[in-house]
């Protein structure tokens, strides 16, 4: 071990080829990953990783190795996201429990490769769509909100325990205008239901997705077009929830119907609404906090399963917010003050 500059580098030993491409990826992709995420300078060389930062940083990637070695020893192929969880669980300190995390399989998508939570906060959302009859996801992209929603509603389908799926959007465009596109409502609202399709399509497969579809076991639909509906044996989903009002999402949530699951996603964050229009899941959060059978699981930058540069965009923008309140709140007071001396 070498020490320099407050920096330390340490040698950890590969056993096999199998091990190496495993932890590090093909052609060594996943280094700069890790890399980033844990601040150190990675060095393969022969059957070694030298590995070089600061001693704590040193020390935790070496953990990491440690983790995810566990796992391919199990049988389990590694792919980025669990290189990111891993990460994020040593800067938290709950590495001991990352193996816990691969100990159930939600479902297995079409190239047989198995889905599971990849952090804790995925455990908490997978478990409260479990056992609530209707969960709330609130939280920044990335998190595996949506994609964990459809994987579940599948599996559900698959086990019998619902008839069908049933996923919605609320059309309300992102600064874009839905207007200008060409078709019904249908056609237009589709380009933004495209995460829920990429995530059908992954699990099924193209082909058994739009069969189903045409078979009326899968819909996919504006939110405008559940009105007047009741739900039953259905797991239904409301993606992008933030931009309903307060009259669509009780319109929503009232059609709830018997032997039903239901998972309202969104981040109140992403908010597109008109100015001074209140957002139904910022209304939902505080009046349905309390009720039975109803679950809110909250996320967090930290529970974005994306490259870690992500996590720091979202922690960045979410600073500059609060500066911004900040500022505006002492504005505000200062104003306040000279209007009571006067």
């Amino acid at each position: 071990m070498v020490e320099k500059n407050d920096e330390i580098e340490q040698t950890f030993q590969i056993d096999s080829p199998e091990i190496e491409v495993g932890i590090l990826g093909p052609q060594d992709k996943f280094v700069s990953l890790i890399e980033q995420g844990m601040d150190v300078t990675i060095n393969p060389f022969g059957d070694n990783l030298k590995v070089k930062g600061k001693e704590e940083d040193v020390e935790m990637t070496v953990d990491v190795f440690h983790a995810l070695i566990d796992l391919l020893n199990q049988g389990i192929r590694i792919h980025s996201t669990d290189i990111v969880s891993a990460m994020k669980m040593a800067h938290r300190g709950t590495l001991e429990y990352f193996a816990d995390l691969y100990s159930e399989t939600i479902i297995k998508d079409r190239r047989g490769r198995t889905i599971r939570v990849k952090n804790f906060g995925q455990r908490q959302y997978v478990n409260a769509m479990k056992h609530n009859d209707i969960t709330f996801g609130i939280g920044p992209a990335g998190t595996g909100k949506t994609y964990l929603a459809v994987a579940m509603a599948v599996a559900a389908l698959k086990r019998g325990e619902v008839e069908r799926i049933i996923i919605t959007r609320p059309a309300v465009e992102a600064g874009e205008s839905l207007g200008f596109l060409p078709g019904d409502l249908q056609e237009k609202v589709d380009p933004y239901l495209r995460p829920i399709y990429d995530a059908l399509n992954d699990i099924f497969g193209t082909d058994h997705t739009q069969r189903l579809m045409e078979r009326g076991v899968i819909e996919i639909a504006p939110l405008a077009y559940m009105r007047g509906r009741t739900l039953d044996g259905a797991f239904i989903i409301l993606d992008e929830a933030q931009n309903t009002t307060n009259a669509q999402m009780k319109m929503f949530l009232t059609r709830f119907g018997f032997g039903s699951k239901m998972v309202v996603n969104g981040d109140i964050s992403q908010i597109d609404l008109k100015h001074g229009v209140r957002s139904g899941l910022v209304s939902a959060q505080r009046i349905l906090q309390n009720v039975r059978s109803i679950k809110f699981v909250t996320f967090s930058a930290e529970d974005v399963v994306r490259h870690p540069v992500v996590a720091r965009i979202i922690d960045a923008y979410e600073e500059a917010t609060t500066k911004k309140a900040e500022k505006a709140k002492e504005q505000k007071d200062g104003s306040d003050n000279l209007r009571s001396d006067k």
